[in-house]
């Protein structure tokens, strides 16, 4: 059994990297299960998803301590789901910041040291600046994909496997620019692993 949850901000593609990833799981004859959380998705408001893959998956959630991986598309909403993360878990973490509303109207401040926070606490989590990748990729919009690129590094799964799930999904006219960032995604040196 592995349990992948994928967390952002509506708006982020977190839904379309998890269908993605259950479209992978499906193919490869794993029985799949996956539950979505959407908040206030299109005010920018949290977004997460579990997948679970397995042999048989009998529920979609993915108790405390027992995600393989946490995938976050933004640097706060690590903080909603490291409870989720097992002790042998990875975090892969993009550093974007993406000011929630409290933060935005000046109620609240955004934690000034959370990176260090996380990698202090994390045994295996990484960050990824995005930003050289997605100006190559073209748009922002193509996150998702650069992340799940980076997470499919991790999987079972082949890039074709990978490529085969993306063409399925995806409107053809972001095919190239989706099938791009999944490569650049997949290319992506950890720093210090050369």
């Amino acid at each position: 059994m592995k349990n992948v949850i994928f967390a952002g901000v509506g708006g982020q593609g977190v839904i379309l990297a998890s269908k993605v990833l259950m479209e992978v799981a499906k193919n490869a004859g794993y029985d799949v299960k996956e539950s979505e959380v959407h908040g206030m998705a299109q005010r920018g408001g949290s977004v997460d998803c579990n997948v679970r893959y397995g042999e048989k998956v009998y529920s979609p959630l993915i108790p405390r301590e027992e995600a393989d991986f946490i995938v976050s598309l933004e640097m706060l909403e690590v903080m909603r789901k490291m409870e989720y993360l097992s002790p042998d878990g990875k975090l892969i973490v993009n550093r974007e910041k993406v000011d929630p509303a409290p933060v935005q109207t000046g109620a609240m401040k955004y934690p000034p040291d959370l990176e260090r926070w996380v990698a202090a606490n994390v045994k295996n989590a990484i960050f990824v600046d995005t930003a050289d990748i997605l100006k190559e990729v073209g748009t922002r919009k193509a996150l998702n994909i650069v992340m799940l690129g980076i997470l499919s590094k991790d999987l079972e799964f082949s890039e074709a496997q990978w490529e085969a799930a993306i063409r399925s999904l995806v409107k053809e006219k972001f095919l190239d620019m989706n099938l791009k960032a999944f490569r650049l995604g997949r290319d992506y040196k950890e720093p210090g692993n050369g």
